[in-house]
């Protein structure tokens, strides 16, 4: 493993030099998320009282309650991110390079996916800080304890992305694709409202929510956030993270591309 660390940071590097060279990316990771907290919020605070719950101890107001949905939010659109920027890298040829190196493609992937999720963690993090600066306080510990869940749903979420790319053959379908994925998995999901309110409203949509992937993830940064634990989301995240990335290994399997290509 120590002689595959090079490689491991060769990638991540690089991943981290082209976030660097695109600062519109970066923009673009911090508009989103601030847009919902400053101008949709202020719009929903009226409509959407929020009750006690699990972790909150008092009374919140609605900003404060979205906060960690955003930020899983930025992990979402970073993860697609990724899942593009896989795309472009076969259309050009590089890709196909980074897979036949003399390592393992799960040793190749992984490196990628850690790259992606050190960028939505900073990302996350400038948002926090930005949030705080308009009057959105949360924990001090709580900074700190947030980092695992952040790394777990970011993991998660870049796995979804792996293997989204890997059945996506032209950057022109991309965008319909991550359509149908993105937004369905952040409406139905209690980054924007909590479940009791979308159970208040339908059974069936309460359901999709409370099986949703993104929602657990979501979930366990809200509690980590608030120095807790939801052993439940930590469970679901860990489950759907393991089957997006078995899903993304069978998608890169060269076995797999060579049945495809005879066929």
């Amino acid at each position: 493993m120590i002689r595959r660390f090079p490689a491991f940071r060769a990638i991540v590097t690089r991943e981290v030099l082209r976030f660097v060279h695109q600062r519109e990316r970066f923009l673009a990771a911090l508009v989103r998320p601030l847009v919902w907290l400053l101008v949709f919020a202020a719009g929903f605070r009226a409509a959407l009282g929020l009750s006690i719950i699990p972790p909150y101890e008092t009374y919140i107001t609605y900003e404060t309650y979205i906060t960690p949905g955003l930020c899983g939010m930025i992990l979402l659109f970073n993860g697609m991110q990724t899942s593009l920027s896989l795309v472009y890298d076969r259309e050009m040829g590089s890709m196909r390079l980074l897979l036949t190196a003399p390592l393992p493609r799960w040793f190749l992937l992984f490196s990628k996916l850690c790259g992606a999720t050190f960028i939505g963690i900073l990302q996350c993090y400038a948002f926090l800080v930005i949030a705080g600066l308009f009057g959105i306080d949360h924990p001090p510990l709580g900074y700190l304890t947030i980092l695992p869940a952040l790394i777990l749903a970011g993991l998660m979420l870049g796995a979804l992305g792996l293997a989204i790319s890997s059945f996506i053959k032209q950057l022109e379908n991309f965008a319909g694709v991550m359509n149908f994925v993105i937004f369905p998995m952040f409406f139905l999901s209690s980054a924007l409202y909590p479940l009791w309110k979308m159970k208040e409203s339908s059974e069936l949509l309460y359901w999709i929510c409370a099986v949703n992937p993104f929602t657990h993830a979501v979930e366990l940064i809200r509690f980590a956030l608030y120095v807790n634990l939801s052993p439940i989301a930590l469970l679901w995240t860990l489950v759907a993270g393991g089957l997006f990335t078995a899903l993304a290994l069978w998608g890169y399997d060269p076995a797999r591309g060579m049945i495809r290509k005879r066929g």
